[in-house]
């Protein structure tokens, strides 16, 4: 799940890079950086027994 977050927020990072655009503080850097936080996480196995928890 959180793979997905991450592909989506470099897919964002990549439009405002190519773009130019940034929403103040929202930068493409900050996307960029935040994707790797949840890369990060889901490498660390954060969120890996949710579908565990949920079937029950």
């Amino acid at each position: 799940m959180l793979a997905i977050v991450a592909a989506v927020l470099f897919l964002v990072a990549l439009v405002f890079e190519l773009s130019g655009f940034a929403l103040g503080v929202l930068t493409a850097t900050v996307l960029v950086t935040a994707g790797l936080l949840c890369l990060a996480l889901q490498m660390a196995g954060v969120l890996s027994d949710a579908r565990r928890l949920i079937k029950h």
